[in-house]
């Protein structure tokens, strides 16, 4: 077996040609990033593997090995694995993996999709979409959830945890800018990272005396062409919106980026959506909240508390901008369980 991997700038041309086809196809910078990750990790691993560049299609072996390799399964020793020490190391060595040791059952489902993706691109016979793989990827969750694994995700900031933060913030620049950034994030449908770190004066016009619309262009669900149950217009009121005119007329903004850095106390330029988590991350240490908290704790968090506070799905979705129910029912759910009717048979 090889363990000579090719550096991410050296992948196989059909590789490096479905992903700029991924570029052109995906809006979204964040989706376009993990595409392209998830092709270098599959040109590293097929050539420490095989010992030979990684070519599209892939056979059905190639991909039933990856799957072998990298999900755990448990034996008389514990779970186990097929991915050889060497080449795990040899992985971490060329910056395609983190650290040596098994990846995550979703980072696994996502390498797949994203290669099944590329087939799909290049109108190529798709070996992922083939029974042995489904089944596998089927009893490989059906095993994960049978062990008591379950999906980690960010800690929800609701009403009580978003108060905490907000207290942490002075009226320094910094302060004022943060306290806008929670709030902004928050009341305007819990927004991404990327798309705070996105917003600009542009796109916000004052409605009355105390608001603002929003007009969010450049969210997840447009960028993905997905215009007809779009509503991009996003209502920030009352103490959200005065925050918001506290932060932009103490940093002097009238155009370009609302959320920017601050530097030796002057407003440089805008931030990144990296910078957006530290200081949700920040804010919530400081606040000496328990949990793991992000960037998507705010969009978590009003999901949730609005299931607590009894707001319609429908309209919940419409800020959130959500296209699928699945995918929002969880956290509105859980928001409203305390207010179950069912749960109170014996009172």
């Amino acid at each position: 077996m090889a363990t000579h991997l090719a550096l991410p700038e050296q992948l196989a041309q059909q590789a490096a040609d479905a992903v700029r086809e991924l570029l052109a196809e995906a809006a979204a910078a964040n989706t376009t990033r993990s595409y392209a990750t998830a092709l270098r990790y599959w040109a590293g691993w097929h050539q420490g593997r095989y010992g030979v560049d990684l070519s599209l299609p892939v056979s059905e072996a190639v991909v039933i090995q990856f799957l072998v390799d990298h999900i755990q399964r448990k034996n008389k020793t514990g779970l186990v694995s097929e991915l050889p020490p060497a080449l795990d190391q040899a992985l971490v060595a060329a910056g395609l993996k983190a650290r040596v040791g098994p990846l995550k059952l979703s980072t696994v489902v996502q390498r797949v999709a994203v290669l099944s993706t590329a087939h799909k691109l290049k109108r190529l016979t798709n070996p992922c979409e083939l029974p042995s793989v489904r089944t596998l990827l089927s009893r490989a969750r059906r095993a994960a959830v049978k062990r008591g694994e379950r999906p980690t995700k960010k800690t929800a900031i609701t009403r009580p945890e978003l108060e905490a933060m907000l207290a942490t913030c002075d009226n320094s620049l910094e302060g004022l800018r943060d306290r806008a950034l929670l709030c902004f994030g928050f009341a305007s449908g819990g927004r991404r990272r990327s798309e705070i770190a996105a917003a600009d004066m542009r796109d916000l016009r004052k409605v009355g005396d105390d608001g603002y619309i929003y007009r969010l262009e450049y969210s997840k669900t447009q960028q993905a062409g997905v215009k007809a149950d779009s509503t991009p217009d996003k209502p920030i009121l009352g103490r959200s919106a005065q925050v918001l005119t506290d932060w932009l007329d103490a940093a002097d903004i009238r155009e370009g980026a609302i959320f920017r850095r601050i530097w030796k106390g002057r407003v440089g330029p805008a931030l990144l959506p990296g910078s957006v988590a530290s200081i949700v991350k920040r804010r919530a240490r400081l606040a000496e909240l328990e949990g793991d908290f992000g960037a998507h704790s705010l969009r978590s968090g009003f999901v949730t508390e609005a299931g607590k506070q009894g707001v319609p799905l429908p309209a919940v979705m419409a800020m959130t901008e959500h296209r699928s129910v699945a995918s929002v029912i969880g956290y509105f759910q859980a928001g409203a369980a305390e207010d179950n009717p069912a749960a109170r048979l014996l009172k």
